[in-house]
């Protein structure tokens, strides 16, 4: 099989890119040839700007896979910019959609394939229901051979899942832990959460590529562990050896205090989120999710610790922690 994906070096798209080569898939990643370190030798990589539609089409205009990933859709200016590079180039495009396009608040506590796509927080889910809505018209009107996943929060090696942590430098959060200071979960962390650890997610979407009966249909693909966020907290501090001084904060507080976090807070983080996987299990029956939160947190902390140059600290971010804690237990 000629698989092409565009990006395949993300934090998600490296575990299937791995697994893709692994499987005998004759993979080409299109990207501006930047992360080296995450592309699987025996991938090739065709150097390119996918945001330059003209250079992309000539690049790639005698190529013809048997599936197209896009893992860097995230507008409907860019969902058009694939239909025109892509329409005649594939018997199959994957549109790497978001788990948080689903219904915010939901009106039943387990989430499939069917519940409403409706996220009134978050802009980033609104423009993914707008490009679901735009590939599946031309699957319905032209035939256009879409697939759509649904990621929820996946992780790796290269991130600490949290709800509030620095972006620039991950590490942060645990350094926050090993020093004894408090560490901030929102509202009361009895809201229930889904991890799923990027070895486990490219299980299951391996089996989507390829796979006709999967045109025109949507598919989350999920751990099946649930857990609250005290025990993601938790779990993360026995990895490291530390104790978790948790400071329960509100997420209205924090929004009030950061509001470019009300899309992934209200609109994802701190609603429940727990999903029915039995659609992905029905199409790939192979599929199964098999890596714990705590043995994948204790792989991504060692990864980590196995490069001190990772293990850098963001002083801004930290000393914004400390604030908004002041201020939360002072009012």
């Amino acid at each position: 099989m000629k698989v092409l994906f565009v990006g395949g070096t993300g934090v998600i798209s490296q575990a299937v890119s791995r697994l893709a080569v692994e499987k005998g898939i004759e993979l080409y990643l299109f990207n501006r040839g930047r992360n080296k370190e995450f592309v699987p030798e025996g991938a090739k990589v065709i150097v390119g700007d996918i945001r330059d539609i003209k250079s992309s089409k000539e690049i790639l205009r005698d190529y013809h896979f048997d599936a197209v990933v896009d893992w860097i859709v995230y507008t409907p200016e860019q969902a058009r910019a694939d239909l025109e590079i892509f329409k005649d180039m594939t018997d199959q495009y994957i549109f790497i959609s978001s788990a948080s396009v689903y219904q915010k608040p939901p009106t039943d506590y387990l989430i499939t394939e069917s519940t409403p796509l409706a996220n009134p927080y978050w802009q980033y889910s609104r423009d993914k229901i707008a490009c679901e809505k735009l590939f599946m018209d031309e699957y319905r009107e032209n035939g256009f051979p879409v697939t759509i996943v649904r990621p929820s929060h996946t992780y790796g090696n290269t991130m600490i899942p949290a709800v509030l942590n620095s972006d620039r430098y991950p590490w942060t959060l645990i350094d926050r832990m090993l020093k004894g200071k408090k560490v901030i979960v929102h509202g009361d962390g009895t809201s229930l959460w889904t991890l799923t650890h990027n070895t486990d997610f490219a299980k299951g979407f391996i089996g989507l590529l390829g796979n006709m009966k999967s045109i025109g249909h949507a598919f989350h693909i999920t751990s099946d562990e649930v857990l609250n966020w005290n025990q993601i907290y938790q779990t993360i501090g026995r990895a490291v050896g530390a104790e978790v001084d948790i400071v329960h904060i509100s997420s209205d507080f924090i929004v009030s205090k950061f509001p470019e976090k009300e899309g992934s807070l209200l609109g994802d983080k701190a609603i429940s989120c727990v999903f029915d996987n039995s659609k992905i299990k029905r199409f790939v029956p192979e599929f199964k999710a098999t890596v714990p939160f705590a043995e994948g947190i204790r792989q991504t902390i060692e990864w980590f610790r196995s490069d001190p140059d990772r293990c850098r600290v963001d002083q801004e971010w930290d000393e914004k922690m400390d604030d908004l804690i002041e201020q939360y237990e002072s009012k």
